[in-house]
């Protein structure tokens, strides 16, 4: 338990809810104040089908369970060894609040119980928690003390992005003859102090200047195995780590696989080639993302009905299926089986608020732009994946449109960091883009 010196009081704002309907139950053991006019901006979120939806709805029925007739003179307890939750109505702004902001809004509203608590408790650290960057600026300006939700955020996504291919350059040349001839040779003969391989490693084994060979780890056989360039369904991998993407992605003992990199290196194009390639393996094709407004206008603001509504954000899924289909002949038979996939809806593309209550088993599950999911997000898909699935998540960490998730805090960095080294998952980081040398120029000077 933490001493009463130590014992803390934290505000939560609206969206950290929002972002992770559990979150009450990450504070320890201190104490958890709730500002009801958060609770009025929940109810705004209960009707919808995106995730955010959800996981209002969600929280407002653990709210319910917890609740009783003593709940808000006394609060209620979140369990043994947690603090207590707290709904505090709100309060008269003071002359600090009023004098720095004229507008009464619902951010201001927060900041004026952070306040007042602080004020109350003077022994103790009363800490506002909000996803809003602006919003901690705010309470700061304030003397009040604000901090960002960071139970579900990782360390250093860096450390993890850049490590999942590793260059060997001393190598005996007959270890790198028998994965040539063999195809494979024991962990022991790479690495003499390791006999076994852990997770699903990549190698560039440098051999001259003008020569390399691919090579990845097999944490079944615990061998160094060679990796070939592939074709898959018409796309050939134009690099190295584009063979390491598409080895992993039709590799059926790896279930999971991220992809990650920036705009042009060919992430979703190798996915869906690969689930195409593997279409008879699988009952269906699923290609989803989710859906992310910009310019602060919701999917109400757009004309039409549903479909029509959600087709813009899905038309990049279709500009890559469009670049697979031009590979073939217009009447031949890859693009007769595309047709009567997308006929039959084996080859699926759609938002991916549309697949809450959906059976995931033997189904090629590719979820794109990944980094606009939160970690909750992420593990809520993950966790629905039955027999025979195999998930894909691809996206870019450094282009997130959602407006409370950073390089620390999206579920695709939380996805590899977390899941590095284990054998049923493979990340591979592509750096080369590969769509123009007009669209790498921009991703890399703009």
């Amino acid at each position: 338990m933490t001493s009463k010196g130590n014992k803390k009081t934290f505000v939560l704002d609206t969206n950290v809810m929002l972002h992770d309907y559990h979150s009450i139950y990450n504070f320890q053991d201190n104490d958890i104040v709730i500002p009801i006019v958060v609770l009025e901006e929940l109810d705004k979120f209960k009707r919808g089908n995106d995730q955010i939806h959800f996981h209002a709805r969600e929280f407002a029925r653990s709210l319910d369970s917890i609740s009783d007739p003593d709940f808000f003179d006394k609060g209620a307890a979140l369990g043994e060894g947690r603090g207590r939750l707290f709904i505090r109505p709100g309060v008269p702004f003071s002359e600090k609040i009023r004098q720095s902001f004229r507008e009464d809004i619902p951010d201001h509203r927060i900041l004026a119980v952070t306040e007042c608590l602080a004020n109350e408790k003077p022994g103790e650290k009363v800490i506002l928690v909000t996803k809003d960057i602006n919003l901690r600026m705010k309470a700061r300006s304030l003397g009040l003390l604000a901090e960002d939700y960071k139970s579900d955020q990782v360390e250093d996504p860096d450390e993890t992005l850049y490590s999942t291919i590793r260059t060997l350059f001393d190598v005996p040349d007959e270890v790198i003859a028998r994965i040539h001839g063999q195809g494979s040779v024991p962990v022991a003969e790479v690495f003499p102090d390791r006999g076994v391989v852990r997770g699903n490693p990549f190698y560039v084994i440098e051999e001259d200047e003008d020569a390399s060979t691919l090579a990845a780890g097999d944490p079944t056989r615990h061998v160094i195995r060679a990796v070939k360039k592939r074709e898959a369904f018409g796309i050939f991998p134009k690099n190295d780590e584009q063979a390491f993407a598409l080895d992993a992605l039709l590799n059926p003992a790896i279930p999971l696989v991220a992809v990650s990199g920036k705009a042009g290196t060919g992430k979703t194009l190798l996915a869906l080639a690969a689930a195409l390639q593997q279409h008879a393996a699988f009952e269906q094709i699923f290609l989803a993302r989710p859906v992310v407004a910009l310019s602060n206008k919701d999917l109400g603001f757009l004309p039409g009905d549903v479909k029509e509504k959600v087709s813009p954000y899905m038309q990049p899924l279709f500009d890559n299926l469009g670049v697979i289909r031009h590979r073939y002949n217009a009447s031949g038979k890859e693009n007769r089986l595309i047709d009567e996939m997308l006929k039959d809806q084996r080859l699926l593309i759609s938002a991916l608020a549309y697949i809450r209550g959906r059976s995931l088993s033997n189904i090629f599950f590719i979820v794109d732009e990944a980094q606009n999911l939160s970690p909750h997000e992420v593990k809520t898909i993950i966790t629905r994946a039955g027999e025979g699935c195999k998930m894909v998540f691809t996206g870019d960490i450094d282009q997130i449109d959602s407006p409370y998730l950073d390089r620390r805090s999206n579920g695709l960095s939380y996805l590899f960091t977390r899941l590095e080294g284990h054998d049923l998952f493979a990340h591979v980081h592509l750096e080369k883009g590969e769509r123009s040398r007009l669209s790498e120029m921009a991703s890399d000077l703009l």
